[in-house]
Formats: structure tokens, sequence, C-alpha cells
């Protein structure tokens, strides 16, 4: 299955043909569509949707999760395309009854569930802890760790039951790092102790839990997040945080992190769990 879209962004590796490093397997990609592009020129691709299309490229089964049924969709419409296997769930992931349905989605169309890949956040809204507003505050802690409290509470039971999985939660170097924004640094360090807690609880449950913390990344939740909060023209804020990566003084993409997904949702990472992983072109090593 090769994954190479104009609308999408490239794929580094997709003239690479699929390993089966995930074959005969079942994931859950929470946050499989995106956000809008920030313009008719920008072909870039979010998290989300690279480690889905990633995810079915290497063999897996994919279960495909988001709240916008239009941006799923074509999510999903571009897997099978490729030659892929997935299926679409909207859900809401701040309801509790809306989350309920995703394991259930994922057993009636494939029979189990060996991985699971939470990627939702936001930041909208947030400042600093002396100006940031309480309905913020709730907002972003709502959908960065209690609806990733709650997609893992309905997963782990049937991965338990299974005798082991994969669980795979995005943060940001923002959970360790400085930033203005308050509630986004504290929902991201939260989310860093809750994989923690998860892999601890689930040691003799075959189940292991990891963290990736993507860096400076050009996606256009990011740019086009960052330009409506500051006014910036999205080129010119690409420039500014080209800069400030360490690593060839470009940002990474959403197919970074969807790499970095795919080690740990696979065998290859078996002996790894607990592991906060920072996909952020030396970002962290430059802090030390």
């Amino acid at each position: 299955m090769q994954v190479e879209d104009s609308t999408s962004g490239h794929d580094p590796l997709a003239t690479r043909p699929g390993s089966g490093r995930l074959a005969g397997k079942v994931a859950i990609v929470v946050g499989a569509g995106q956000t809008p592009s920030t313009g008719p020129d920008d072909t870039t691709i979010g998290n989300g949707r690279a480690t889905a299309l990633v995810f079915a490229r290497e063999g897996a089964q994919v279960l495909c999760v988001d709240r916008d049924p239009v941006s799923l969709a074509d999510t999903v419409a571009m897997i099978r395309a490729a030659g892929g296997e997935a299926v679409e769930l909207v859900a809401d992931i701040t309801s509790e009854t809306s989350v309920a349905t995703i394991p259930t989605a994922c057993l009636d169309a494939f029979g189990t569930i060996d991985v699971l890949h939470n990627n939702v956040g936001i930041g909208a809204g947030d400042k600093s802890a002396a100006s940031v507003e309480l309905d913020a505050w709730q907002r972003i802690f709502d959908v960065n760790v209690t609806g990733m409290m709650l997609t893992c509470r309905a997963v782990v039971p049937e991965m338990r039951t299974r005798g082991g999985g994969s669980i795979i939660n995005i943060s940001s170097v923002a959970a360790v790092a400085s930033t203005s924004m308050a509630a986004y640094k504290a929902s991201k360090a939260a989310v860093n102790a809750l994989t923690h807690h998860l892999a601890t609880a689930n040691f003799a449950h075959g189940i292991r839990a990891n963290v990736i913390m993507p860096g400076l990344m050009d996606t256009p939740m990011a740019i086009g997040g960052h330009s409506a909060a500051t006014g910036a023209e999205p080129d010119a804020l690409r420039e500014q945080r080209n800069r400030q990566v360490p690593l060839g003084r470009r940002m990474g993409t959403g197919w970074d992190t969807a790499y970095a997904a795919l080690f740990l949702a696979s065998d290859e990472s078996r002996f790894i769990t607990g592991v906060m992983l920072p996909v952020d072109g030396g970002s962290l090593a430059r802090i030390g």
C-alpha cells in the first residue's frame, strides 16, 4: 500500500512499499481527521491523519475516530484508495457516552483491539496563568486530559482481556519546556503523568503505554492556530518556527509523529513502556 496525495502533504517514505510491521493488528486512531489547511497552498498533513495512513500502509486494520465527519471521511477514503482497510466512527471524546461507542465499534468491525492512539489536543483561548479564563482552562483540560482518560478507560478492559496492547498518547514538548500557554502546558504534563500511570498499572496485563512529545511541527493545526492567535502570515510563521529548530532549521511534520507512533505500535517496541519520546528536532536536547 502506498500513501501519497497532493492534498495531504508528501510522505517521505511513500515510495517504499509497506513492510507489514503492523500486519494482523487492529488500531484505533482517535483524532484521525485534521484541522482545515491554512490556505489553498497548504499541503501539510496533521499528526492524526498521517498516523492513520501509516498504520494502514503497514498492514493494520484501522478504526478512524474524529468528531468532524467530513475530515474523517476524507482520511478513510485516502486509506481505502491506497488499498488499506479502515472504518470511520464519529465520536466526541469529551462525552462519556460517545467514547463508550469506540471499543464497541472496533470490536464489531475487526474483532479485537491491539493499539490505541490518542491524538486529540487543543490550545485555543489559552493564556498565561495570570490571565487565562476559567472556561478556556476547563475546555482545554476536558479535551486534552479527560478525553484521553475516557478513551483509555474504555479500551483498557478489552486489552486486558486479550492479554496485551499498546497505548500511544500524544503530548507535547510544552509539557517540560517553557511556554506562555498555562493550560496547554499543564494539560500536556498531565497526559505524561496519566500515561506513566497506565504503564505501571498494566505491567501484569502486557499493556504498554507510551507518550510522543512533538516539538515544533508544520501541521494545519499548529500553523493555523498560531496564525489565528498572533495574526502572523502562515509562511512568515513557518520561517520563524523553522529557525527555532536545532536539527536542520526545519520543523517536523505529521509524518515524523506517525513514524514514531508506528514504532511504538509495533512489536519492535515490545520491551518499551512508560517512555516520553520527544520528536522535536533536538529542541529538548538543547535545553538539557
